[in-house]
């Protein structure tokens, strides 16, 4: 045995003695740590632990650092960009938070709620729900990832057009840093200019910064109703056209605005015939979007009419429904939550979480899409996303009976390029709501000025000088 393995088998007794036998796991099947949601990559853990408090994160991590072994913080390893597994080396920490999963406190008069880092996402919204409240964020994976995750990627989702992302919606962190130390940030305050506000570095850093254990969030009254439309619209123009009509029709009640091409709407009806797909072939685009009324179902009605028949009479609506019932309004919005699903059926394709201002949307789909016919035809183009807020999904599938394992292996670092370029030209952004991970970070250091990046790896410096928490992800750091 070599003096590495001492060393290792000595962390292990101490992680052990931390938190547990039963939360150090290292044997048996651990794909469900190791592997990323998209099966892009497996890793391998030195040891997966558990802790279940932050008392026992802090000394987990306090325990990495004294043996100079670097953790990988973990959620409910939904992410998308390979940003929350081991590597492959077998030297690094799993950080599993599920365990953390108390909401801690409901406040209704401060409309707040304080929740650990390892609750589900679903389960969040169901106990403000049994207490009369809304907790906004809505995510495809709500069933499975976590609000420490969640916080970590910024996550954006179905409502971000209404109450914003992830960030948006938090008021304070509880943190363990890099040494191990706890900092509480969980007051709930709306307002406090005390010096720099800590809890905008921890978001969005994908773990590599600190380990978040809890939160504050806020709170919404619950709406009297939400209704859903489904419309067919003749043109990405014309879906923006819609979206303007919809914020001066609905206002603030305007929660949900999501675009779907035609292509992608098929293989929802494709893969999933069982779904009553509004529409099919009617118009290139379909929009499904949400009014969130909180005087009454009537009044709700009564704007979605007024708006639809606005729409309409000046043409960015060929047809539309509206869901009589909540079973409806589901079934409608599980058609869009049922794109990703469907694309993975299809088979592998080319993934683009980007970003743009929505007035520029049709102009950059256009010339994205006339680029990609020229330089890689017969390429299917899987575009729908969350056009509210100037986010699309804007992914690529094999031409019909390719082998999309080859075209993914030959062309994904081509048509990346391609897409990214055109990106940048609109003053977008590569990674609108999925975060950076490993998946992109070279692509990062190509697309973000030089400035941001030095202020980036100088705050990493700063907050985690031995490179401890999540390295190689988001920034190479020397």
């Amino acid at each position: 045995m070599t003096a590495t393995d001492t060393l290792r088998d000595t962390l292990r007794a101490t992680l052990r003695t931390l938190v547990g036998e039963a939360h150090v796991l290292t044997e048996g099947d651990l794909t469900a740590y190791e592997q990323d949601w998209r099966k892009r990559e497996r890793g391998h853990a030195l040891a997966v632990v558990r802790p279940g408090t932050t008392e026992e994160v802090a000394a987990v991590v306090k325990a990495c650092a004294a043996a100079g072994v670097s953790l990988v913080p973990q959620g409910g390893n939904t992410g998308m960009v390979v940003g929350s597994i081991p590597d492959a080396s077998g030297t690094q920490v799993l950080l599993s938070l599920q365990r953390l999963n108390r909401i801690r406190t409901i406040d209704a008069a401060n409309l707040t709620v304080t929740v650990e880092a390892g609750c589900v996402l679903q389960t969040l919204q169901e106990a403000c729900e049994k207490e009369g409240f809304l907790f906004p964020l809505s995510l495809a994976a709500e069933g499975s990832c976590t609000i420490g995750g969640n916080l970590a990627t910024n996550a954006g989702g179905t409502q971000v057009v209404r109450y914003g992302n992830t960030r948006e919606l938090c008021l304070g962190l509880e943190v363990v840093t890099a040494q191990g130390e706890i900092w509480s940030g969980l007051t709930g305050l709306r307002k406090d200019n005390t010096g720099y506000d800590l809890r905008h570095l921890f978001i969005g850093s994908e773990g590599t910064l600190g380990v978040i254990t809890a939160a504050t969030l806020r709170m919404y009254p619950m709406p009297a109703s939400q209704l859903t439309a489904f419309a067919a619209v003749p043109s990405l123009d014309a879906a923006v056209e819609l979206l303007g009509l919809a914020h001066k029709h609905l206002n603030a009640g305007l929660t949900g605005f999501e675009v779907m091409g035609d292509f992608a709407l098929g293989l929802v009806r494709k893969h999933f015939p069982q779904q009553n797909v509004p529409f099919g072939g009617l118009s290139p685009y379909c929009v499904v979007l949400e009014n969130s009324d909180h005087e009454s179902e009537s009044h709700a009605r009564e704007q979605f009419e007024r708006l639809l028949e606005a729409a309409l009479e000046q043409g960015c609506v060929l047809d539309a429904v509206v869901a009589e019932n909540i079973a409806q309004a589901r079934a409608l919005w599980h058609i869009r939550e049922s794109i990703p699903l469907a694309q993975a059926q299809e088979g592998l394709n080319i993934k683009h979480d980007i970003s743009i201002a929505v007035s520029r949307i049709p102009a950059f789909v256009a010339e994205t899409d006339t680029l990609l016919e020229q330089h890689f035809p017969g390429a299917r183009l899987v575009n729908y996303g969350h056009l509210g807020d100037g986010n699309l999904h804007y992914n690529v599938q094999a031409p019909d009976n390719a082998d999309a394992e080859a075209f993914l292996r030959d062309q994904e670092g081509p048509i990346n390029a391609l897409v990214y370029e055109v990106v940048d030209r609109y003053n977008g952004s590569i990674s609108a709501e999925h975060g950076i991970g490993s998946l992109k970070r070279e692509k990062l250091a190509h697309h973000k000025s030089p400035v941001a990046l030095g202020a980036m790896r100088a705050i990493k410096g700063a907050l985690d000088p031995h490179n401890l928490l999540n390295p190689g992800r988001v920034l190479s750091v020397d």
